[in-house]
């Protein structure tokens, strides 16, 4: 097993905590540090690390380093919070990184566990939560999709699901993307006539609806199959999605073939177009292997300091997807240690397969494996093949992490030219690492909209979009000058109150958010010509922004709205124009149309919430279970506006207060 260490454990810190049980840490001992930190603060931070230390007990648990700011630096796990801490204060030379972290530390908390399992847990449940400045964060964390069979109806549902399995059912999956599982629904509708409707839909059916007519379903709200012959039918998309394909292949070829014997064709048909969507889902599983039946295969990368972890899910000896993760790490950190404490953040939410495969050893092994195990009420087993069919699966898994680190650094690099241009066009004294752009939407001034849209090296951040319903009383509607100047005003006066910019940052070294992207822009540009650049220059000042924080440029659409025809205004300059050619227009012209298409879908999104607005939603203690229970025993809205105030508490779940608020509300209007 290669050289690691333990996931809360920085790198050089300490080599066998098994022999280290009667650690020392004397107050006078001469700390030695190979360091960018300034001494002086990592002096300081370690006498609070120690003071700390004096009263911790020799059990497991989780410790977590706070700055000035009482943002938290660090979490970590230890088998013995005593020891463990006690490594940061010794007389051990530390790597930057670390030196770093204990000059900013200027506080301390810890939560004692049972055991260190417990405690490993509780550290991943904790990283994703707080993310860290100095842990490894795992940046893309959404929830991956499964395929949900349903148990709680009659007539089973097969549909796409996303967060906590709640739902009582079989939970097939996980899918690498929600493309695949959508593909997969589709074909094994084909293949096995279940429906994808909700219950309410199901139970309003008169008449069996347009997927019963090009055979995606077997219409059971309308009785088109009968109860057993649907069970019949769930039990085989039940056994295909537990792994037994080749038994159902087989018994709807008997099935086909017994019709066609019998001369009925159309029954023959139905079994031969199934019989396709089913090899339609196993001809597109790509790679396949005949050793692993259920595993998570996890290879990682690394170049020029950027970290790859490609991820391929196998289940029931089929390729479900893969996906590739760029967690943030320090680069000083290796591979394996990067790898571990990933592993821990991504089963903090989801159960763990009987089998994990890594491309790289991981010391703690063994313990993530028990926690896991612990976790899911199942035995799992993490391996690092070396030989045999495995390892010739770790080599693809690998190799694609490769690709994909690769693609990432070229498109990182590539972006990373346009805004070296985009700077250059606007004057700005270096690239801009923040770009932020905004624009307005509404009809006639109604349900008006803003909305900043954000891109730096890595493209587009969308997780740094945001939307701003306007709210001011004395705006008028339409006012185009006056919805950019409230924007930016709520912008900028958030971002000063809680990130305000000191000596170092306005010297370019900005502070960062949780994912490492810096939190105030360097360019901001305006969808909008000399008035709306006048107006944004106003509402920044007005918070103390000045045009020296931050670079304030307008886009006026060109003749016609003719890309490729823009003006740009700066304030204090006259209006300019770029050459036709320059790749720095075409990175504006995506910046532009990228912030205008983020501000229609949210009109249009706000506009239909409005149009289907339900006038319950109106009523003072009117939630959504009361809600549901009025439009069930009434069947519409306008029902429940005629009813009687004796009819409304019949109700089933309503009370006479209730059914008093909902007529009253209903008459007063009339």
């Amino acid at each position: 097993m290669s050289r690691n260490t333990y996931n809360d454990v920085p790198p050089d810190i300490l080599d066998n905590e098994e022999d280290d049980d009667n650690v020392a840490v004397e107050s006078g001992s001469d700390v030695e540090f190979d360091l960018e930190a300034n001494p002086n603060s990592v002096q300081r931070g370690t006498e609070v690390i120690r003071r700390f230390w004096t009263t911790l007990p020799n059990s497991p648990g989780v410790y977590r380093m706070f700055d000035a700011k009482g943002d938290v630096l660090y979490v970590g796990k230890a088998k013995s919070l005593k020891n463990r801490v006690g490594s940061y204060a010794r007389g051990q030379a530390h790597s930057n990184r670390i030196a770093r972290m204990i000059g900013e530390t200027t506080s301390m908390e810890f939560v004692t566990t049972a055991t260190e399992t417990e405690a490993l847990l509780l550290e991943a449940n904790l990283i994703k939560q707080l993310k860290p400045r100095y842990n490894v964060l795992l940046r893309d964390d959404k929830s991956l999709p499964y395929i949900l069979l349903t148990a709680d109806h009659a007539a089973p549902q097969l549909v796409k699901h996303r967060g906590a399995r709640k739902r009582k059912g079989d939970y097939y999956g996980p899918f690498a993307s929600v493309w695949a599982v959508n593909r997969t629904i589709n074909a094994l509708q084909r293949a096995f006539l279940l429906r994808s409707c909700n219950d309410s839909y199901f139970e309003n059916r008169t008449r069996p609806c347009l997927l019963f007519q090009i055979k995606r379903c077997s219409g059971p709200c309308t009785n088109e199959i009968s109860s057993e012959e649907y069970a019949g039918l769930v039990n085989e998309a039940r056994g295909f999605l537990s792994g037994k394909s080749n038994a159902v292949k087989q018994r709807i070829t008997e099935e086909m073939q017994t019709a066609a014997e019998e001369l009925e064709f159309e029954r023959a048909a139905r079994c031969r177009d199934r019989l396709a969507a089913l090899s339609a889902i196993q001809g597109v599983q790509g790679i396949n292997t005949q050793s692993v039946e259920e595993a998570d295969v996890f290879a990682i990368d690394e170049q020029a300091g950027q970290f790859c972890v490609e991820v391929f899910f196998f289940r029931n000896w089929q390729n479900w997807g893969n996906r590739a993760y760029f967690p943030k790490a320090d680069k000083s950190m290796t591979p394996d240690e990067v790898l571990s404490s990933f592993l821990a953040q991504f089963y903090d939410d989801k159960p763990a397969p009987r089998l994990i495969l890594l491309s790289h050893e991981i010391e703690d092994a063994e313990l993530m494996a028990a926690a896991l195990s612990t976790k899911g009420d199942t035995r799992v087993e993490i391996h690092a093949p070396q030989r045999g069919e495995r390892r010739q699966l770790i080599d693809y898994v690998l190799r694609n992490a490769k690709e994909a680190l690769g693609r990432r650094l070229a498109d990182t690099a590539s972006q990373q030219k346009l805004l070296i241009s985009l700077g250059q066009a606007f004057g700005m004294d270096k690239a801009p690492k923040r770009v932020e752009v905004y624009d307005n939407s509404h009809i006639m001034g109604t349900n008006a909209v803003g909305a900043m849209v954000v891109a730096g090296a890595n493209g587009f951040m969308k997780q740094h979009y945001r939307t701003f319903n306007m709210k001011s009383e004395d705006l008028k509607p339409g006012d185009d000058y006056g919805m950019m100047r409230e924007m930016l005003q709520r912008r900028f006066a958030r971002l000063v109150k809680e990130e305000p910019r000191t000596s170092d940052q306005e010297a370019g070294a900005q502070s960062g958010s949780d994912d490492g992207f810096p939190v105030w822009p360097d360019l901001v540009l305006i969808d909008g010509g000399k008035g709306q650049l006048e107006a944004a220059r106003q509402a920044l000042a007005d918070v103390g922004v000045s045009e020296n924080d931050v670079t304030l440029v307008g886009i006026a659409k060109g003749r016609d709205r003719d890309a490729g025809r823009e003006t740009f205004f700066k304030v204090g300059q006259p209006p300019f124009k770029m050459p036709p050619r320059d790749p720095a227009l075409y990175f504006v012209q995506r910046l532009r149309d990228e912030a205008h298409r983020f501000a229609i879908g949210t009109h249009r999104a706000k506009r239909k919430r409005e149009m289907v607005k339900n006038p319950l939603d109106e009523i003072a203690g009117i939630g959504p279970t009361r809600k549901r229970a009025l439009l069930h025993h009434f069947g519409t809205v306008k029902a429940i506006q005629r009813a009687a105030l004796e009819d409304l508490m019949k109700a089933p779940g309503v009370n006479a207060a209730t059914a008093r608020a909902v007529y009253d509300f209903f008459h007063e209007r009339g």
